[in-house]
């Protein structure tokens, strides 16, 4: 009599199975509960690759690429067939760059090499063919010594690199095809499953690779160009290449001989370059710019850099004065609610514009105006301090609606200057393997949070996917009505944000739904090595989120 096992699906469905049956097959009995193919299991809250075979009892869940761990597998395999058509078509010697995320896609170059609509539109079909194949992704666990020398074999010093920083005594490599790579993420089971993406063509030098995200899973939507960003990315990558980290391995190499002191300073007046721009263009502007307007998404050093441009103005024979967008919220009794019943307190509607647009206007007419002050204990405006500005005054605003126009809409443009800022990393892993911005930003979330808020690295990561749609919403789209933008990445960080933010992921729980993000991000962590924080300076914008900043009050 054949062995049956008992599988219990999302902590409530209870069915049998034969024993030895493969995760894949376990899925074909739940795929009504699911909009999209199945990219990868969690076992026991261990994330497990569909071809694993079951041999006893177990809790199952599956993922979809509308969930943000299927979506990150989903990421991880496409990346995966593209470098596989790309040597079907221009040969097996030619390689690609998987730079960074931009508008809803990947930013892509070839190694030495540039590239025509053609090709591009060559590679793209090749990927669909690779759908057609049906093609096992799989996975294979070599001992790391095994896998250097294969990659040093196959001339793929990015790959050598990064695994000589790594401690694991085993690396996982992916094979496609005839093609063995190294991904710290995981992979789907099948290309049969990795069905929607598109290749757009940028110019010679690139090209943007896009596929569904959690907000679209659907299907891919067409790539905008976002030109000021894009080029700030450009700018951030010459400037990596030009100091000699473009990978983890060139910084692991910097911080293995104990000199990362330089890179600390260099990366610092860098991003402090670009500050000294902004007070520069201000001053010499014919405009008559009176307000200074800043948003970026969640972590991306808002206060700091508002707080350090303020410095840079003053510099210039300013007058700065900073304007809180959040003391402007409506009474708690008249703030507008979410569907679920919660408080919208991320909606333009949470705010009294009238009031707002009343008082700027004020303001800029010279008359003095008190102001408003959010006590979020009580839920009430209340009103403590007066302000009144001078002719060479400014006011800095910084919050989630600031690009938007709506917010002041009383005002004209010729009194406002629009930042927008984000860490826009550089910096990859190695050829194949990118840093997602939006870890970086996690990361920073989940150690500040944790210090200033008291807050569990898991209730972070559950919070995250609601900040993401706020920032698709609010702040996305106003990003190409800025005048500028701000990278706050420090090519350095991850090394000191990794000393703080592991062991608040080691404490997330085994059977909390995030543990599975908490240990990809564990996973992403050991390709770096740890930078004690001691010389990062305490005006950086990395002290707004481990602590020890100059300015007091962030």
């Amino acid at each position: 009599m054949e062995r049956m096992i008992k599988v219990t699906f999302q902590d409530k469905i209870v069915k049998e199975f034969p024993a030895n049956i493969s995760l894949l097959e376990i899925s074909y009995a739940f795929r009504d509960y699911f909009n999209y193919p199945v990219m990868i299991a969690k076992v026991d809250n261990n994330l497990t690759h569909l071809g694993k075979t079951i041999t006893k009892k177990c809790n199952i869940d599956f993922y979809d690429r509308s969930s943000i761990v299927g979506n990150s597998v989903y990421s991880s395999s496409v990346q995966l067939m593209l470098v596989v058509a790309i040597k079907r078509v221009l040969g097996k010697d030619v390689d690609v760059m998987i730079e960074h995320s931009i508008d809803r896609g990947i930013y892509c170059e070839l190694i030495n090499r540039n590239i025509t609509k053609e090709e591009l539109s060559q590679i793209e079909k090749e990927m669909f063919n690779l759908v057609s194949e049906d093609l096992i992704f799989t996975k294979v666990s070599v001992a790391r010594t095994d896998a250097i020398k294969y990659f040093k074999k196959e001339k793929q010093m990015d790959k050598v690199n990064v695994l000589k920083y790594i401690s694991n005594s085993y690396v996982n490599l992916y094979r496609l095809d005839d093609v063995y790579d190294y991904f710290f993420g995981e992979m789907a089971y099948s290309t049969a499953d990795i069905d929607d993406f598109k290749l757009n063509f940028i110019n010679e030098n690139g090209f943007v690779l896009a596929y569904p995200n959690i907000y679209n899973p659907e299907c891919t939507l067409d790539y905008v160009h976002h030109k000021l960003v894009f080029d700030k990315f450009l700018d951030y990558t010459k400037w990596g290449k030009a100091i000699g980290i473009e990978t983890a391995a060139d910084l692991n190499e910097i911080v293995s001989t104990g000199k990362y002191n330089e890179i600390i300073r260099l990366a610092e007046a860098h991003y402090e370059s670009q500050l000294a721009e902004i007070s520069d263009i201000i001053h010499d502007s014919k405009k008559d710019v009176k307000i200074i307007l800043i948003a970026g998404p969640s972590s991306s050093g808002k206060t700091t850099t508002s707080k350090k441009l303020a410095v840079y103005l003053q510099s210039k024979g300013y007058r700065t004065h900073s304007l809180s967008i959040d003391d402007y919220f409506l009474d708690r009794k008249d703030t507008p609610k979410k569907e679920n019943g919660e408080y919208d307190f991320e909606s333009l509607r949470a705010l009294d514009l009238d009031l707002f647009n009343k008082h700027l206007t004020k303001l800029l007419a010279g008359e003095k105006v008190l102001l408003p002050h959010f006590n979020f204990v009580l839920g009430k405006r209340e009103y403590k301090k007066y302000l009144q500005i001078k002719e060479k005054d400014l006011i800095i605003i910084e919050g989630l609606h600031a690009l938007n126009d709506e917010l002041t809409m009383a005002i004209e443009d010729r009194y406002k200057y629009k930042v927008y800022i984000s860490p826009l990393t550089q910096l990859n892993i190695d050829n194949h393997n990118r840093i997602h911005t939006s870890d970086t930003r996690r990361l920073r979330r989940i150690i500040r949070d944790n210090k200033y808020r008291g807050t569990m690295a898991s209730e972070t990561l559950k919070m995250w996917k609601d900040i993401r749609e706020g920032e698709e919403k609010y702040i996305f789209p106003y990003q190409d009505s800025a005048d500028i933008v701000i990278n706050t990445a420090l090519v350095y960080e991850l090394g000191v944000l990794k000393t703080y933010a592991e062991p608040l992921l080691f404490s997330v729980p085994e059977d909390a739904e995030t543990y599975p993000e908490a240990i990809r991000l564990i996973n992403f962590l050991r390709n770096f090595l740890p930078i004690p924080s001691d010389e990062v300076p305490r005006d950086s914008i990395l002290r707004e989120f481990i602590g020890g900043s100059g300015f007091n009050d962030i």
